[in-house]
Order: C-alpha cells, then sequence, then structure tokens
C-alpha cells in the first residue's frame, strides 16, 4: 500500500496556521532610548542636561555645593568646578540648536574670582538665561543667581550676604584690608548692575552684625530676597522654565526679517514683491527702514514716486 504524503505546505502548519512575523523594532523607541542614555551621560559627567522635548531646546547647568576655584577641595565636598562650567557655557553661546538655559542653584558658596568668572559669563549671554535659586544661594552664589536675566527663588530657600573671607595665610598691614575692598567692590558692583538692590542697602546686610552669631551678615528668605529687590520672583521650576520659554519667544520676535509697506496700497510687502506686480510698477523708494514689531504694529515706510 502507497503511504499518504504527511508534508505540509510550505510555511503552512496543520488547521492553515501561519505564524506572524516577529516583530520588528521602532525606531523611534531605539532613538528615545539612545537620547535616554546620552542624557544620562551628560548628567553623571557635567551634572548637567539638554532636554529636547519640551516647547524649545534649553540647556540645564546646575551649580551645587561649593564653587571650587584655583584650590582642589576635600573628595568629601560637593564642588561645581569652574574650569568644567567655563566650557559649558562657550559651547551653549555657540551652539544654535541650543535657544536658552536655566541655571539652578544650591550653592554655599566659594572660591569669589571662580564664582565671579562665571556670573560674568552668564551674564554676557546673549541668549535668554533665568536661574531659580533651590534651598540656597549663599556668599558667591548671590551674584551666580542675579546673572540671569531673570532670577527665581523657591519660598523655602534663602540667601546669605556677607562681608569677603581668605583662607590661608593673612599679612595684618593696610594692604590686606585695601583688598578686601577692591574685591568687596567688585562684588557690590555686579550685584548693582544685574539687580534691584541698591549698593547701600547690600553692603548695610553684608556688614549687619546682630543676626549671625558667628559671622557678620544677613539671611534672606525667598520672599525677603524678592521684597528688597535682589531676585527677581518668587517661583518654582514651572515658573522658571516658562519665564524661560517666554524670553525665547520675545527674541524670537525681534529677530523676525525686516518688513514693508507701501503707503499707497496699504498693504504689508517687500519692494521684490511690489516689482514683481508688472513692467509699468514704479521702483518704490525706502524713506525710512524699521524692523516691524507685532507689539507696536510699526513698519518701514515706502513712497512709491
Amino acid at each position: 500500500m502507497a503511504k499518504k504524503n504527511r508534508s505540509h505546505p510550505q510555511g503552512k502548519k496543520p488547521g492553515g496556521y501561519i505564524p506572524a512575523p516577529a516583530p520588528q523594532p521602532d525606531d523611534s523607541d531605539s532613538d528615545m532610548a539612545g537620547d535616554q542614555l546620552e542624557q544620562a551621560h551628560q548628567i553623571s559627567e557635567t551634572g548637567s542636561v539638554t532636554p529636547t522635548k519640551g516647547k524649545f531646546t534649553i540647556h540645564c547647568l546646575t551649580i551645587i555645593g561649593q564653587v571650587e576655584g584655583h584650590y582642589i577641595l576635600s573628595p568629601n565636598n560637593k564642588t561645581t568646578k569652574y574650569e568644567h562650567v567655563i566650557p559649558q557655557l562657550v559651547s551653549i553661546q555657540e551652539n544654535p540648536e541650543i535657544e536658552g538655559m536655566l541655571v539652578i542653584l544650591n550653592t554655599v558658596g566659594g572660591d569669589v574670582e571662580a564664582g565671579l568668572a562665571i556670573a560674568e559669563l552668564i551674564s554676557g549671554m546673549n541668549k535668554p538665561t533665568v536661574s531659580l535659586v533651590l534651598g540656597g544661594g549663599h556668599s558667591i552664589g548671590v551674584p551666580l543667581a542675579v546673572s540671569a536675566d531673570i532670577s527665581f527663588i523657591a519660598a523655602s530657600a534663602t540667601m546669605t550676604l556677607h562681608p569677603v573671607r581668605m583662607n590661608g595665610t593673612v599679612l595684618g598691614v593696610p594692604q590686606t584690608m585695601h583688598y578686601f575692598e577692591k574685591m568687596q567692590e567688585r562684588i557690590v558692583g555686579f550685584v548693582e548692575e544685574n539687580s534691584n538692590m541698591s549698593p547701600k542697602q547690600f553692603r548695610q546686610m553684608m556688614m549687619n552684625t546682630g543676626e549671625l552669631v558667628m559671622d557678620m551678615g544677613t539671611v534672606l528668605t525667598g520672599k525677603q530676597a524678592v521684597e528688597t529687590g535682589l531676585i527677581d520672583r518668587v517661583g518654582g521650576l514651572s515658573e522658571a522654565i516658562e519665564s524661560l520659554y517666554a524670553l525665547i519667544e520675545e527674541r524670537g520676535e525681534k529677530s523676525a526679517p525686516a518688513q514693508y509697506t507701501i503707503e499707497n496700497i496699504g498693504e504689508v510687502a517687500s519692494p521684490v514683491q511690489y516689482m514683481r506686480r508688472g513692467q509699468n510698477a514704479k521702483r518704490p523708494q525706502i524713506r525710512r527702514v524699521r524692523p516691524y514689531s507685532r507689539k507696536s504694529g510699526a513698519v518701514a515706510k515706502v513712497n512709491n514716486k
């Protein structure tokens, strides 16, 4: 007796069942995983992050612990190294993809010259910047906090204003006091230029002897820092980011290309568009050129003669 052929058709199993193909990995999932790994590496290496999934691409710079300057501090201290922060600021300034920067501070202070160097770089950037003080912004953290375009402080945060100090050998000569005074004036001048606090009030709070037991100075809460004009607003992370977005949008409006108006037609157009109307059209002459402003509605004046 001939045997029956029990082989199944190619690609099929008994009952006509065809196995489903194995799922293929989604490119979007792999891209997301790659972005997360890159951000995790950036956080571990520099303590900063550049989120790209929001309304705008911003860079978040953290200044925590003690600002380390010319001397290496103990490994037990949480530090922010200025030789790491300065190249980051240059990279942020020159990166066209980054549209703004958020600076988050929780610092006890540190090296005066290193802190002032970072504050001057932040103040000199032409990209929108917003600072947020969480926990504390003491000593040289004060100039760092006011260096941004808009400064925020949490309601529970504090800021300590006190005179300049020096570690190591100090010579008991008048020149040492003059050096302290010059360094102090550098801080006072920077705070005056970048905040609404008067130099007189700032000096009075630094030299206050009736508040701190073992030191001179004044401790300001979040609300007090705003009332004295040192910080702009009391708020948290969401308020700071919304303000940064608003600054980015305002900067985008100011950098929009100029537009022109033709007086006898009353419409907004460029001279090139006007000339394309026909050979009989007379060449418009620009009498006064001003950038177009969405707020004021002002445009350049063009005469058709």
